[in-house]
């Protein structure tokens, strides 16, 4: 045997010790209980949806899966302790696309890279966020407002409840599609923004679709329009943006992943499992209660596909609306 085919063989023999290896380690998987990271607070939306899916996933995986919650600077302290994980399976994240595909579009000088550092598993939730105007604002849909804030150029403000949030972002896209001049106002919590919008303070504003709820029902404020290609559960008669004529398809969503270099059997098993909750009436009812859906099941490839969409759409919008974030 010359030289070439020794080394020939090695390569394979190296391979194959390497597949050996990551489908005994998934056949042992899960051999302890399973840690979800989720960088965001405590009875934040991104919780609540991680602890229903931890709780399902626990039961199909028969071992305990354990919420640790790791908030801080836009979701980077989460991120990065998943990224610093071993690949065993043991330690995963359940995180929003604002932190995924936002963050990295908005913050040059990230601790990591997303596509590179991360495996999607499975999206999990998908769902617009929501344009709201206090009861007494003149529009009443999504080109009257467009009309009426042209017609007092740089006279109005509108709130989110971060910069670069994709309440943000949206109305900056919104901006440059139309040639309207507002001025955006952070908030520091969504219940402050939503309090002033109610009571006239604040004449627009964006929230995600849980939290105006309460609001839109009892009529203190106004929906106008939700992002997304989709209308939204709890709100079927507000209707989209691009039904009114200003088409923005790309989602929010929330999403599981693991570590990158985590065996492909464990991100596949996890996949297939959370796809199955996701289907179940159950899983369905707590989603459309927090005003949200359920996304047609995808392999992680394919959301690893709409990952790279995402970042290079809203890579785009930041770019062209100048903005800025230091982290």
């Amino acid at each position: 045997m010359n030289r070439r085919h020794v080394l020939k063989f090695s390569a394979a023999s190296v391979a194959m010790l390497a597949m050996r290896d990551a489908f005994a380690q998934s056949d042992a998987w899960p051999s302890r209980p399973i840690t979800l990271v989720v960088p965001a607070s405590a009875g934040s939306g991104t919780d609540l949806l991680a602890r229903e899916v931890a709780h399902r996933l626990g039961v199909a995986l028969k071992q305990s899966v354990i919420v640790d919650n790791k908030p801080g600077a836009s979701g980077v302290v989460g991120t990065q302790a998943v990224v610093r994980a071993a690949p065993d399976g043991h330690t995963l994240l359940y995180t929003n696309g604002s932190n995924s595909v936002m963050a990295p579009a908005l913050v040059k000088t990230l601790p990591y890279d997303v596509q590179r550092d991360l495996q999607p598993i499975a999206q999990s939730v998908t769902g617009g966020v929501i344009l709201s105007v206090n009861p007494q604002f003149p529009a009443k849909n999504l080109t009257e407002l467009v009309e009426y804030v042209k017609a007092n150029p740089g006279k109005l403000t509108y709130g989110t409840w971060a910069v670069g949030s994709s309440g943000h972002l949206m109305m900056e896209w919104l901006k440059r599609q139309t040639g309207m001049q507002i001025t955006h106002v952070p908030y520091k919590q969504v219940t402050q923004l939503l309090t002033e919008l109610s009571t006239g303070v604040l004449k627009i504003g964006w929230t995600d679709p849980a939290s105006p709820l309460p609001f839109l029902e009892t009529g203190k404020i106004r929906g106008i329009a939700v992002s997304g290609a989709v209308r939204l559960p709890r709100t079927p008669n507000l209707p989209t943006m691009g039904e009114q004529g200003h088409p923005f398809e790309s989602v929010g969503w929330f999403g599981l992943f693991g570590p990158a270099g985590t065996p492909k059997p464990i991100i596949q098993r996890l996949s297939d499992e959370l796809n199955r909750i996701h289907a179940t009436p159950e899983m369905a009812a707590k989603m459309e209660a927090m005003n949200v859906g359920m996304p047609i099941a995808k392999t992680p490839e394919q959301f690893r596909t709409i990952i790279a969409n995402d970042l290079q759409t809203w890579k785009k919008i930041v770019a062209d609306a100048g903005i800025t974030v230091d982290n």
